[in-house]
């Protein structure tokens, strides 16, 4: 698990940047390095954290 997905938190806003087109997606969930995030443009995904490294959306 990456350092980043050690952190993230339901409620955290963030981005895929291999996905740019998904847009902002708020995590709901972070199991053992698997991330459900609900992106704006593509829905609920499933990440595996230690393949993809998401990025923290900061307003």
């Amino acid at each position: 698990m990456s350092d980043i997905t050690a952190i993230l938190e339901p409620g955290m806003l963030v981005r895929n940047p291999s996905q740019p087109d998904w847009g902002t997606g708020q995590v709901q969930s972070n199991i053992d390095g698997k991330v459900t995030v609900n992106f704006r443009e593509e829905g609920k995904v499933v990440i595996d954290g230690k393949r993809v490294m998401l990025v923290i959306v900061s307003d």
